[in-house]
């Protein structure tokens, strides 16, 4: 090969390389903007094995009035909304009530996000590591990385389904604040199947810890300058399952049994033969 050839082809292919790095919605190579600190392996807590949320799919049982889960009619929270986002609440319930109120992730490929992350009823599995802390549900494609590396948040952080979180550990007590979560702006996030949403300006501070061997406490203090008039506190449960319980992926659109009217929206319950049950 021509050397003058040569030497261009390898500056093109060291500059796609470079290019390469950065494809994607990482930031490439560039040097931390901040000193890296970790804490030790022999000082982490154990929180291996498959854990699973304690009640039903419920974001703020706290608050929870009528009696049943997420889907039955009656049910709701009382989360401190202002008028507006109340009254989109109520909008949101009456069609919960009328079996009409969508939820993307049915859909399969679109995450759960954030906080819907700690309301999942399948089983979860969370990877400390010095750097990082990972949330690993067996629902769908979610995945949620809290930075435990002593970075900070972006300036300019842009919105996604789970958001940006960085936090450090307090003994065995993990803390991590959670920003730039797109929320509902979409259209696409849900905190449970009443209809319950958040703006695309919610943050919140979140404290893990296992309060026993076989318990993991979760407080979420959310505050939210669009929808809230006050910090919004939820506390949630996971219990640990049996020694060598496995995690399978699994995609919702599987056997899939509850499709929709067209005509009226209406989600229908099919016999085992395929034929509506509540066709009327």
């Amino acid at each position: 090969m021509n050397r003058k050839i040569a030497v261009t082809f390898t500056a093109l292919s060291l500059a796609l390389l470079m290019a390469g790095a950065g494809y994607g919605q990482g930031r490439g190579e560039q040097p931390p903007s901040y000193t890296p600190t970790v804490t030790p392996w022999e000082k982490l807590p154990d929180w291996s094995g498959v854990w699973q949320m304690v009640g039903p799919t419920i974001f703020d049982t706290a608050t929870q009035t009528g009696k049943g889960g997420s889907v039955d009619i009656g049910v709701r929270e009382h989360p401190p909304f202002n008028a507006q986002w109340e009254a989109e609440y109520q909008k949101s319930l009456a069609k919960r009530d009328a079996a009409r109120l969508p939820d993307v992730i049915s859909n399969c490929g679109v995450p759960a996000g954030w906080p819907r992350m700690f309301n999942l009823p399948d089983p979860y599995e969370f990877v400390i590591r010095p750097e990082q802390f990972w949330i690993l549900t067996e629902n769908g494609p979610n995945v949620m990385r809290v930075y435990t590396d002593g970075r900070k948040h972006l300036e300019d952080q842009w919105e996604t389904y789970t958001g940006d979180s960085v936090g450090h550990w307090e003994g065995d007590t993990l803390v991590f604040t959670t920003i730039a979560a797109k929320g509902n702006r979409d259209g696409d996030v849900l905190l449970d199947r009443t209809g319950l949403v958040l703006s695309d300006k919610a943050h919140a501070t979140t404290r893990m810890r296992k309060t026993d061997a076989n318990t993991i406490e979760v407080v979420l203090t959310i505050e939210d300058p669009k929808a809230l008039t006050k910090p919004w506190v939820v506390t949630k449960h996971f219990r640990k399952l049996a020694l060598g319980t496995r995690i399978y992926d699994y995609g919702c659109a599987e056997n899939n049994r509850n499709p929709v009217d067209e005509k009226t929206g209406k989600t229908l319950v099919l016999d085992p033969n395929g034929k509506p049950l509540n066709l009327d």
